[in-house]
């Protein structure tokens, strides 16, 4: 029997329940069972790629070009998960997906209700996944707090996955909080609360994680084990930490979580492998040098717009074996700024990100022109690459007006156009260039020295383009072109002439890097931040 752990929160949103999730996973991982990972958004959006960065933070992207939930980047950076649109489930896919089937008739004239046919098919889908004969362990994320009114078919599911394979199969894994108030003194009546909820609908935890400042006492865990009917063994503290987000795990591991786990899912208590996690956080906590990276952007005010950027800097730090700081810069204040000394100047490198929009490009533009200009390393982000283009055909080929047409559809040298397949496209929910597709670098390139091979695979997201057009006069004026599309029709990456580092690329390197693997591109650019 495949087994299923379902992970819910309650009290509040944004207690960390998806690196919790990703940190069971790596150490049910360690202890050498395969994991998969799914992610269940109870809202109405098909998926997260229409949504805005300051509702929904970051979209990450699968192989296959699926716009999720930032939660996939997590799975994906803590554990060896295959990851695609199947882990990816929303309201609005589900409800999508039922109404399709009773409009082909397929329900054979009956009632199409939330209870069966919404959860059979929530149910499927889980299952889908979990059923794969590479998976033993299936981890279930549900978004969203207990008590909300959009999480109540899926928690209805999880019920009667409990009820239907039982306990020994399907574990019900609980995030609370445990605030602190008038000082140091903890309160566990919102836990006692939250579990009240979930009890109402059916489902009794198997396991509390509960979120504190630190960690709970032996007397606080039995009051909560008391009140909720949850062995005190399995009250565990989710206590927050200063330094890396990879610490988290081996905090777990040393509550026994994983042992925890796996004694009631009634698997072999395989002997756990988290050395090389704990040597790379020591390495990580215990690094003596730091560099200063400048991330130029237009979402900078909300934490996790760019969370997997600011996780891949933290991967490339360790493989480094420096601590890395990232200062975050809004470019509209940038645009305001007297020069771009004031901002700019105290940084080791300079990074613009991707974004959509005209908001902020001005900023970004002057950002650009700094770093070539002062020899900084540079490193620009699918619109970072795109500003890279615009800003030299402004200021070295003197094209006044260059622009992209995203910004400005009637400019007189349109150096960044829209992908000929983009022509005419009204929707907006995946149609853009999405998922994996192969890059060819050209030798004596910074690109080519960071990967060390000449196709690379990466993940894209994008409707705009380098513009053939200017190619000729771009290159001849200075600017490299260092990769290319298979077909060789497409520009995928750019870098200054005579500069100590430079790179700009189409795609988005960061959505493949981990802590144990950092990733070659970043690792170069940190690399080149230290000389």
């Amino acid at each position: 029997m495949k087994k299923y752990i379902f992970v819910t929160g309650g009290v509040c949103s944004s207690l960390g329940k998806g690196i919790a999730a990703a940190s069971l996973g790596t150490l049910l991982e360690s202890r050498g069972f395969r994991v998969s990972m799914i992610k269940i958004d109870p809202y109405l959006n098909v998926d997260a790629g229409t949504m805005s960065p300051y509702q929904h933070g970051e979209v990450y992207v699968t192989d296959d070009g699926a716009e999720t939930d930032l939660d996939l980047g997590n799975y994906a950076r803590f554990t060896s998960s295959p990851l695609s649109k199947a882990n990816s489930i929303t309201t609005g896919q589900i409800y999508q997906t039922v109404i399709n089937k009773e409009r082909e008739g397929k329900y054979l004239g009956k009632t199409v209700q939330v209870i069966p046919h919404i959860t059979d098919e929530i149910k499927s889908q889980i299952l889908r996944i979990g059923s794969n004969k590479e998976t033993d362990i299936t981890i279930v994320e549900v978004g969203g707090t207990v008590g909300d009114i959009e999480s109540v078919p899926f928690l209805e599911t999880a019920r009667q996955c409990i009820h239907e394979m039982g306990r020994e199969n399907v574990l019900s894994v609980h995030l609370t909080l445990v605030p602190t108030v008038s000082g140091d003194e903890m309160k566990t009546k919102p836990t006692q609360h939250s579990v009240k909820e979930l009890r109402e609908i059916g489902i009794q935890p198997d396991i509390l994680l509960c979120r504190a400042k630190k960690e709970l006492s032996e007397s606080m865990r039995k009051k909560i084990a008391n009140f909720t009917n949850v062995d005190v063994e399995s009250v565990l503290s989710a206590i927050d930490v200063n330094t890396t987000i990879y610490e988290i795990p081996l905090i777990y591991h040393q509550q026994k979580l994983d042992e925890i786990v796996l004694r009631k899912l009634h698997l072999e208590l395989r002997p756990a492998q988290v050395d090389n996690l704990s040597e790379m956080v020591a390495g990580y906590k215990n690094a003596k040098s730091t560099v200063t990276i400048a991330m130029v952007g237009k979402y900078v005010d909300l934490h996790d717009t760019y969370k997997s950027i600011d996780e891949a800097l933290v991967h490339a730090g360790m493989g480094n074996k420096v601590r890395v700081k990232i200062l975050k810069i809004d470019a509209e204040k940038l645009e305001k700024s007297a020069t771009p000394e004031e901002l700019l100047g105290g940084a080791d490198a300079i990074l613009v990100p991707g974004g959509f929009g005209q908001r902020g490009v001005e900023g970004m533009v002057l950002a650009v022109q700094y770093a070539r200009q002062a020899r900084k390393p540079y490193l620009g982000i699918c619109l970072g690459m795109q500003i890279m283009v615009i800003e030299y055909a402004r200021h070295v080929l003197q094209l006044e007006g260059a622009n992209s047409t995203e910004m400005n559809p009637q400019t007189p040298h349109p150096v960044v156009s829209l992908l000929e397949e983009q022509e005419g496209v009204t929707k907006m929910g995946g149609t853009m260039r999405l998922g994996k597709s192969a890059t060819h670098t050209k030798g004596h390139t910074h690109i080519r020295s960071a990967y060390g091979h000449e196709i690379i695979w990466e993940r894209h997201r994008h409707r705009y383009e380098f513009a053939n057009a200017y190619k000729e006069s771009l290159e001849n004026a200075g600017l490299k072109i260092s990769g290319y599309t298979s077909d060789g029709m497409l520009v995928e990456s750019t870098e200054w002439k005579d500069h100590p580092w430079s790179t700009g690329v189409q795609f988005h390197p960061e959505f493949t890097s981990k802590p144990t693997k950092p990733h070659p591109l970043f690792r170069a650019f940190v690399a080149a931040c230290i000389k």
